[in-house]
């Protein structure tokens, strides 16, 4: 950068120096009228990159609908997987202009509340996680996260009434509350199914090693289990191929995972009968959506689960086809329940 260039940091820094803000509000910033000419300017900044087919092309998916349908205008930015490119990456997107800038997850929490305070004409969605927000920080923050044990208990369920052997496997990316509450739906469902049913649990350490999700996963069939629920990002792609070439079934993941792999690896697909979608993608459009209506709060925290339509379980044509019609009626009386509040899985979210 020309050293002649001044960074949006650097001019609100010299306005509060000169006591210039004291009268500019954050709401004022932010009142804006937008349309096709003048469009919400978005970045999504993924501290990975794409093509996990699960929940970074999950985001992706929820900004391309976001920009056929909304006056938005969309920048998905990849800073792989090296930890030392997130904060500069994050910074950079804050210091472009962007009116929006969404990042997830527990490792960018602390790079965007940091980045909040410095910019704040600027809108910051933080998906599956939080910051604290209490005495009324981070008002240009908004933060949307997932109850996934609702829908991950629907899943469970079906894979214990489905499993032949009695045994079950996971494995955990790494044990977070956004990672774990699959789990802790999943293993409810389960043991509702089938109080004798049997789980395997191994946490891998890693989102981003498909060989070793493959190992493990190989390692829970030599004991056994004939469904697996692989909840580790790309860790869990090598699951789920380790599934495929053992002829077993799987639970996908964030994304409808069969549909995804439909067209490139149909025999993938063929053995995911659903997946426990965390549908960032819907609840990031829907954000957008309402940033550009001023409907969307910020600072504030939203937990959203299966009642809201944030998360579910796929029912493809996969579904129907490997899913008996009584379990699948069976699951459609305990998604009631839970949408009504009949029935209210355990959660690890607070």
């Amino acid at each position: 950068m020309s050293s002649l260039k001044f960074s949006r940091r650097t001019v609100f820094g010299l306005m509060a120096a000169a006591g210039l803000m004291s009268s500019v509000s954050t709401s004022a910033v932010f009142a804006q009228e937008y349309s096709k000419e003048n469009p919400l300017k978005v970045a999504l900044v993924l501290h990975g990159t794409l093509g996990d087919k699960s929940f970074f092309d999950s985001a992706a998916a929820g900004m391309a609908k976001a920009q056929a349908e909304l006056p938005v205008e969309v920048k998905i930015i990849e800073a792989g997987y090296d930890k030392t490119k997130w904060q500069p990456a994050l910074a950079d997107a804050a210091d472009s202009g962007y009116d929006v800038v969404i990042a997830g997850t527990f490792d960018m929490t602390p790079y965007i509340t940091e980045l909040a305070n410095e910019y704040p004409d600027v809108k910051f969605i933080d998906f599956d996680d939080s910051p604290d927000f209490t005495g009324g920080a981070y008002p240009n923050v908004l933060s949307v996260m997932y109850g996934t044990s609702t829908a991950g208990y629907l899943a469970g369920y079906a894979a214990a009434k489905m499993s032949k052997t009695g045994v079950l496997a996971e494995i955990v990316g790494m044990e977070f509350p956004t990672v774990t509450d699959f789990k802790v739906g999943f293993d409810e469902g389960a043991l509702a199914a089938n109080p004798d049913i049997k789980i395997l649990s191994t946490v891998a350490g890693t989102f981003s090693d498909p060989a070793k999700g493959k190992e493990i996963a190989l390692a829970q069939f030599a004991q056994g289990a004939d469904v697996i629920f692989p909840i580790a990002g790309s860790t869990g792609i090598g699951a789920l191929q380790a599934a495929k070439e053992a002829g077993l079934l799987a639970v996908g993941v964030d994304s409808d995972q069969a549909t995804i792999f439909a067209a490139s690896d149909p025999a993938q697909a063929d053995i995911i009968f659903t997946s426990v979608e965390k549908k960032v993608g819907e609840s990031l459009f829907l954000a957008l959506k309402g940033t550009i209506d001023g409907t969307q709060a910020y600072g504030v925290r939203q937990l959203l689960g299966l009642k809201d339509g944030a998360v579910g379980i796929s029912k493809n044509s996969y579904y129907e086809k490997l899913v008996p019609a009584d379990v699948r009626a069976e699951v459609e009386a305990l998604e009631a329940k839970i949408v009504s509040g009949e029935l209210v899985p355990a959660s690890d979210m607070e």
